[in-house]
């Protein structure tokens, strides 16, 4: 961040931004990198600026943790979000979506979709005492059954016990990933959406329960360590849910210059209670049919997850890339996903390109039960439940995605994204497509465009 003419230039994850200084700036200037909100900065150059609201909401996503004996007024303070999209895909038998826990994309559903990536948010943060503080964020975007109604992403409250020593309690980020503090803060990322590959590993990005947080500062390295503890529940389309309850999880998060490490083990226990039925026909099969059963029943099953990401941005151009890998007992198997992507910053145009590839390490089909071996009347059920097994397991994302895009920021606060995607999906699967079609053909290519337009406010 480089301070010059009563003027800060914020640097963040996808570029640069100008943000005004407000006059009579505060005698307390805090460090780069700050989630306090209504705080200001310092530049390198010992200037302090006020920051706008968007600087704000941006250092608040960006980056966990604060000095807290730093905090300033004001003691309220309010920021809020954007994207308007559209999304086009060549597949007429699936749609694109970029998470399973919406009902319909662009494809098979609408040609053209503003679902996709659409959203609107806020957020309301407070400083009660230089220790204590408390943030709500909410999100108007499509859900499981289509609708816009509002959503509480984050609702909690931290306390400082020192500068480098935090707890929160409520409704908290899932820090699994490298960019999970601004997934949905388009406007920081330069991507249209984070890629689907490695994202949709773990498609919810907030529990509830509580985090500790603690920072250690070496010279120019900060080493955060972040413990979390809590639950969450997704509704899934068509009717259904997802729970992971005693999910705990440690992360850790080194930053140099320009460099950042992030690794992450997170383990949870998983019910998918839409699965329920058919593994409870496979119980009256007798001992086979229990076999299968406690195989493959997602039911309070233990799921872990494992990430590490890095990324490398000087300024004029960056380079980034994650991996993460997730393995259950149960039909959900062993699935990774990584990708790799860099950019570099023309003026206001920033021109990308993304490689993204999501596979399985795990059986994607299962024989089942024994037809041949059961009277005729049990073996068309036999026949039926088998196919509802093999239909679950060949549901896992094979896929290999080329993204090429530009983001343009044209004006103050807004940047105009276009992206296009072209997917390889695996022999077999129907990669991460969803609201699948009669007629629908797995493999195959998907060629899907995107035009978004992110800002803040």
């Amino acid at each position: 961040m480089d301070g010059h003419d009563g003027v800060c230039t914020l640097q963040y994850e996808s570029h640069s931004t100008t943000i005004a200084a407000i006059q009579q700036p505060l005698t307390h200037g805090l460090a780069p990198y700050s989630s306090d909100p209504g705080a200001s900065i310092k530049s390198f150059n010992g200037k302090s600026c006020r920051l706008t609201p968007a600087a704000l909401l941006i250092l608040a996503l960006h980056v966990p943790g604060a000095h807290a004996e730093e905090a300033v007024t004001p003691r309220l303070s309010f920021a809020g979000f954007g994207t308007l999209g559209v999304v086009h895909s060549s597949e007429n038998k699936a749609d694109f979506g970029a998470t399973v826990l919406v009902p319909n994309g662009a494809g098979y559903s609408h040609p053209w979709s503003a679902d996709v990536d659409s959203r609107i948010g806020a957020q309301v943060a407070a400083n009660f005492t230089p220790q204590l503080s408390a943030v709500v964020q909410v999100i108007s975007e499509q859900r499981y059954d289509n609708s816009y109604t509002p959503t509480i992403e984050w609702a909690n409250v931290k306390y400082h016990f020192t500068p480098d020593f935090s707890v929160r309690v409520g409704r908290i980020v899932l820090p699994v990933f490298l960019v999970s503090d601004y997934r949905k803060l388009s406007y920081a990322n330069p991507w249209v959406r984070p890629p689907v590959e490695l994202y949709s590993l773990i498609p919810v990005s907030s529990s509830d329960g509580i985090d500790a947080s603690y920072r250690v500062q070496r010279g120019e390295l900060t080493n955060t360590v972040q413990a979390t503890h809590g639950y969450n529940k997704a509704q899934l389309p068509g009717g259904g849910t997802v729970s992971a309850k005693d999910t705990w999880g440690v992360s850790y998060t080194a930053e140099y210059g320009a460099t950042a490490v992030h690794a992450t083990y997170h383990r949870t226990k998983l019910t998918l209670d839409s699965v329920k039925p058919l593994f409870d026909g496979f119980r009256q099969f007798g001992a086979q049919g229990v076999a299968l059963a406690e195989k493959y029943d997602v039911n309070n099953k233990p799921h872990t997850f494992i990430g590490i990401g890095a990324r490398y941005d000087p300024g004029r151009w960056f380079v980034m890339g994650e991996w993460g890998l997730t393995q259950s007992d149960s039909a959900l198997g062993k699935r990774s996903a990584w990708y790799a992507s860099g950019g570099y910053r023309l003026g206001p145009f920033t021109p990308y390109l993304t490689y993204a590839q999501a596979k399985v390490q795990s059986n994607m089909s299962d024989p089942g039960l024994t037809v041949s071996a059961l009277p005729p009347f049990l073996a068309g059920p036999a026949v039926g439940l088998n196919a509802g097994l093999n239909a679950l397991l060949g549901s896992a994302p094979i896929q290999k995605t080329l993204s090429v895009g530009m983001r343009w920021d044209f004006a103050r606060n807004t940047a105009l994204k276009l992206q296009f995607d072209h997917i390889r999906i695996g022999a077999g699967s129907q990669g991460t497509l969803i609201n699948i079609q009669p007629g629908f053909q797995p493999g195959g290519k998907v060629n899907v465009f995107s035009a978004t337009l992110d800002f803040v406010f």
